[in-house]
């Protein structure tokens, strides 16, 4: 069976996504992995794999379409001054995000299109939470970032 979505392909997927977050300029740091260790002072964002599932929407008779789905995490140090700015500057910076995925909405033709509005399940959406790393409390916003791939693999009779 042949693999459209190889190796490269996932790169520059993967690349696509985290350069919309770098673009912004919002983020002291952004990453396109879990931080192994806390990330520090400042905005940061990681980049992560959610999950990857087939498309009866977009998949026609001879290739399966897919939805993979990004995470991006926006942490946020809890012990900073002045605590009034925590959340209105992760909200902002999410908020900044998501009008980038909304404006870049096939990721500059690298996809058929960010699932902005759940048509395929998850829309592009956030939720927010707190996240403890090396005894460090960090405001955290998780954004799921549903992305539509045509012709993910061929369908071989």
């Amino acid at each position: 069976m042949a693999q459209t979505f190889n190796q490269a392909a996932v790169k520059a997927l993967a690349a696509a996504v985290l350069s919309e977050a770098q673009a912004l300029g919002d983020f002291t740091r952004a990453r396109g992995h879990e931080p192994k260790n806390a990330p520090g002072l400042g905005l940061t964002i990681a980049i992560f794999l959610a999950g990857i599932k087939p498309s009866g929407r977009a998949s026609g008779m001879s290739a399966t379409s897919g939805v993979v789905t990004f995470q991006a995490r926006v942490y946020n140090p809890m012990l900073q001054e002045p605590q009034d700015s925590i959340d209105p500057d992760i909200l902002t910076a999410t908020c900044d995000l998501m009008a980038a995925y909304s404006d870049g909405f096939t990721l500059d033709g690298t996809v058929r299109n960010i699932d902005l509005l759940g048509m395929e399940g998850t829309p592009l959406s956030a939720t927010t939470g707190y996240v403890q790393q090396d005894d460090r409390i960090y405001r955290s916003v998780d954004i799921s970032i549903p992305i539509v791939v045509n012709d993910l693999w061929t369908q071989e009779a």
